[in-house]
């Protein structure tokens, strides 16, 4: 375990609240020292079209009197145990719960000040730095034609022409083409995220030819639906070498027309990059178009409102056009850049509860006594950094934070994390642990371990976990694994059989019957069998389990939702990009959740 600054840490977490602050008074030693540093990874500053932070941690409800929790108030405590497995002990004042411990197992659930855990989209570049698939690589090994997968904005959707190299693909590294061969439908690429609702978004492309005959375009979507259910920012390239804005809203398949400007240029050639960009807050979206090579003009080009309510969220993407008559096909659309600077879901998710989890120095025995009274005492009231703090001060937008424990000489030990440095595909291969994340060696009881280079910032599934539960909360790591249970072991797989602590709940065989949640309780590690792969019985390495997270609780719609670092999200997150992060189906997690356990 590391020393830390209490205030110093408590500020940093303040930070990821916007609703109240914590009293450096009331915090309590905690494990690692930390001072406020620049973010890891900074968000741009939210437009006029979006609103709150990128995820936060705040306290709700009236300021707390949290001398009502102090132990000289508590008053005398009851213990029961409760039924069912694991054996469990409820800790009563009168009718409120206190704590509950479980026997085995070092993490005890605290009754505390309501909180509230949020989280909102993320912002993100995509320049396309990937091939997609890439010919250096086996058949095998390759991806499906398509743009693969944006950094932090989910998976590229793609719709329209013929399943083939040609109609979609990243073949050179910073530029997606989409083939526009014939004149019947568009060609649609969309990033598989259907919240988004306000938003400031653009994209920069260009045709390979000046059209023939007819037009050609490409536009940019925002509320996506589907082909037949859209809004569309739309620059059309005219065979005059003119360059249009027309803004449309597709509804049932029928288009109207909400704003147009044009010519807003002349002359333009085969290959000239254009802009556009859009800024919705609402029912009201500015629209702005330009050409790549010159600065962004400083009012829009034009203003629309429109208050359809079956619009107001969606994906957002590209959709590339040739009209009716345009006779010099194909002509390939490259894209080169596509932002979303900053955004806002219809729905963030957030889960409110007043439950707090923290360690013992040891497993809980199942024997309530004078000593572990006194321990649960300390507790009651804290709002020191507890097991959820610690996991949400990874997620977007959270403030870096470092460290002055002589083992990480200065390095970011808090602060928004990413999955892991991407192949030549753009795929995320597991492989950033805790020290990578701080970019420094780690001696293990069974070996030592240097950083992997590129992954400084990165947290994979487990090494999340380790980051949380073992550096900060001091519960033992191993390199790999350790058949005594005492320590975390480095994959998730082994974290099935191996971690220390006490199962909760398991699936019953290959295929059987879901876990039974009936004793989940925030805090506890979810794994997953995401992959329904089977594991090698002649490699003691693989497993089938290949995923795991920490539960966080109920969230405004009742579903159980978890944290955990996703590659598809680029990082830490308990939302729902390519994904939801709840434990009710159906969903990818919930029909590949295998275990539950508490450490």
């Amino acid at each position: 375990m590391t020393d830390t600054s209490r205030r110093s840490l408590l500020g940093a977490l303040g930070a990821l609240t916007v609703s109240a602050a914590i009293p450096p008074a009331e915090a309590t030693a905690s494990p690692a020292r930390a001072t406020a540093s620049t973010p890891a990874a900074s968000p741009p500053p939210a437009s006029a079209s979006t609103t709150g932070p990128r995820s936060s941690m705040t306290f709700t409800g009236t300021p707390y009197d949290t001398a009502a929790f102090a132990r000289s108030f508590l008053g005398e405590l009851s213990a029961t145990v409760l039924p069912g497995a694991p054996v469990r002990t409820e800790v009563r004042h009168g009718q409120q719960r206190v704590a509950v411990l479980t026997k085995g197992a070092r993490t005890v659930l605290l009754s505390g000040p309501e909180r509230t855990f949020t989280e909102n989209k993320q912002s993100f570049t995509d320049v396309f730095d990937r091939l997609v698939p890439d010919p250096a690589l086996l058949p095998a090994k390759r991806l499906k034609p398509g743009w693969g997968t944006s950094p932090a904005g989910g998976t590229w959707s793609v719709y329209g022409g013929t399943a083939g190299d040609a109609d979609f693909g990243v073949h050179t590294k910073g530029a997606a083409t989409m083939l526009l061969k014939d004149t019947e439908a568009g060609r649609y690429a969309t990033l598989t995220d259907d919240g988004i609702s306000d938003a400031d978004v653009s994209c920069e492309a260009a045709f390979d030819k000046v059209p023939t005959g007819n037009a050609c375009s490409f536009a940019l979507l925002f509320g996506y639906r589907g082909g037949g259910a859209h809004y569309r920012a739309r620059l059309s390239f005219t065979t005059k070498g003119e360059v249009d804005l027309r803004v449309e809203k597709v509804m049932n398949g029928e288009t109207t027309l909400l704003a147009e400007a044009g010519p807003l240029a002349t002359d333009v050639r085969a290959g000239d990059a254009w802009r556009i960009r859009v800024r919705r807050k609402g029912a009201k979206a500015q629209v702005t178009a330009w050409p790549a090579a010159g600065a962004e003009p400083t009012r829009p080009t034009v203003e629309i409102e429109d208050s359809e309510a079956g619009l107001r969220s969606g994906r957002v993407g590209i959709r590339g056009f040739a009209s009716p008559g345009c006779t010099n096909l194909p002509v390939t659309l490259t894209v080169g850049r596509f932002e979303v600077t900053a955004a806002t879901w219809e729905t963030p998710p957030a889960v409110t509860h007043r439950d707090w989890v923290r360690l013992l120095d040891a497993p809980f025995d199942g024997e309530w006594t004078p000593a572990v009274e006194a321990t649960v005492r300390g507790w009651a009231g804290s709002m020191a950094p507890d097991v959820l703090s610690y996991a949400m001060m990874f997620l977007p937008g959270a403030p870096g934070v470092r460290g002055a424990d002589p083992r990480v000489a200065g390095a970011d030990v808090l602060g928004e994390a990413g999955y892991g440095k991407p192949d030549s595909q753009g795929l995320r291969p597991v492989g950033a642990d805790f020290h990578d994340y701080m970019e420094r060696p780690w001696t293990f009881p069974d070996e030592t371990r240097r950083p992997e280079g590129g992954q400084r910032g990165n947290l994979d599934c487990s090494g999340y976990v380790r980051m949380v539960y073992g550096f900060h909360l001091g519960v033992g790591m191993v390199a790999v694994k350790d058949p005594a249970k005492k320590a975390l072991p480095r994959k998730s797989g082994a974290m099935v059989d191996f971690a220390p602590g006490v199962r909760v709940a398991q699936r019953a065989g290959s295929g059987g019957s879901a876990p039974d949640l009936g004793q989940l309780q925030p805090g506890d590690l979810v794994l997953f069998d995401v992959n329904d792969v089977a594991g090698d019985p002649e490699d003691p390495d693989a497993y089938d389990v290949d995923h795991v997270g920490v539960y966080l609780g109920l969230d405004r719609a009742g579903r159980r939702r978890f944290l955990s670092s996703r590659k598809s999200a680029d990082g830490p997150t308990m939302a729902d990009v390519s994904g939801a992060s709840t434990l009710d189906g159906p969903g990818i997690y919930a029909d590949a959740l295998h275990t539950v356990h508490r450490v």
